[in-house]
């Protein structure tokens, strides 16, 4: 069903409105996992869906899906969702390449999916420049691409971007710690980013310092890892031997922290407290559970290749974001950053990914 004209010259219906909707979308992959939303009791059943619901069967789209490998837990579960997600509607036909590091591999998997006639693409790219090119390709070809969490260099290469939001991962967590710290000036923050050549934690670093100065509080130590595990338990053990007080930690990354949280271990310390970053399942039940230094984590969706697949279906079948007034799916969708502790953990979980 796609429409063979040139994007720039297709119906108003996909020309859309920029929105930047700092909120949680109110579709189903996110408000529970991708399969818990498809029946409540944990069926494969597809959702009943009341009379002219978006939700409603119409007509057949074939997606095509292209993200990095899931080296991660978090980008394991980008496309564990989008599975789970396609399941639920018998209108969607998923293409599915296999995840790569490789640009030129994922470049080629694009041009498949254009020579194919994919209906449309759904794209987490390894690298977004890069694939830039491709997905303008694609758009010109009058493919509709819709451009997960790391952004293309031209706006005009993707109809739809769903993107997490990283300046307000640091926002959340650096208002957390000013609620915690209660108006003490004393206290002592550190910080363990992640890979600090990547722009995601420029910006993750730069909202959790804005957050601390509205507070009057500063990070006081710093240090950068990998988002792994191995560079996470190393930097920390470091960062602890080199601060005999600390009050407060962020670190920035799940994955990551299961290596920092080992090294706490290690050095026998309890005296502060830990936010996490990304929202793994494995700190959330850390979170349940009490025992443990990480107290908070602050959630980066996981959600968003099967929010984006959603959208897609969206587009094609002419239907729009129900609960908005607008009546075309929006240009851009940026989902929330909340704080998850223990107070709220019950509403999180279940959509968490494993570490």
């Amino acid at each position: 069903m796609r429409l063979r004209t040139p994007f720039g010259r297709q119906q108003s219906r996909f020309t859309g409105i920029v929105v930047g909707a700092v909120a949680v979308l109110t579709l189903a992959a996110c408000t529970g996992s991708a399969q818990d939303a498809a029946d409540e009791d944990g069926s494969n059943d597809a959702p009943v869906a009341a009379a002219g619901s978006n939700d409603e069967e119409g007509e057949k789209v074939t997606i095509g899906f292209s993200a990095p490998a899931a080296d991660h837990g978090w980008m394991g579960a980008i496309t564990s969702n989008v599975r789970d997600l396609a399941e639920q509607y018998p209108d969607i036909d998923l293409q599915v390449a296999e995840g790569t590091n490789d640009v030129n591999l994922q470049i080629s998997q694009v041009e498949t999916f254009i020579n194919d006639e994919v209906d449309a693409i759904v794209l987490l790219p390894f690298d977004g420049a890069a694939m830039t090119p491709v997905a303008l390709k694609a758009m010109e070809a009058g493919i509709p691409v819709i451009n997960v969490d790391r952004e293309f260099d031209d706006p005009n290469a993707a109809r739809v971007t769903v993107l997490g939001d990283n300046y307000g991962m640091g926002v959340s967590a650096g208002q957390y710690v000013c609620e915690q710290a209660g108006g003490d000036k004393d206290v002592v923050v550190a910080e363990i980013a992640g890979i600090d050549s990547l722009p995601l934690t420029q910006d993750r670093s730069q909202g959790f310092k804005d957050a601390l100065a509205e507070c009057g509080l500063d990070v006081d130590a710093r240090q950068a890892a990998e988002f792994t595990v191995e560079s996470g338990e190393e930097v920390a053990a470091n960062l602890l031997q080199a601060e005999s007080k600390i009050d407060y930690l962020w670190n920035h990354d799940d994955d990551q922290g299961l290596g920092v949280l080992a090294a706490i271990e290690n050095a026998g310390r309890d005296e502060f407290t830990m936010i996490g970053g990304a929202g793994s399942a494995n700190a959330m039940r850390a979170i349940q559970e009490d025992n443990s230094v990480l107290k908070a984590t602050v959630i980066y969706p996981s959600t968003q290749g099967a929010d984006g697949v959603k959208l897609a279906r969206l587009l094609l079948q002419q239907k729009a974001m129900s609960d908005l007034v607008e009546v075309e799916v929006p240009r851009t969708v940026q989902l929330y950053a909340p704080v998850v502790t223990a107070d709220n953990v019950d509403q999180y979980i279940d959509t968490a990914f494993e570490s």
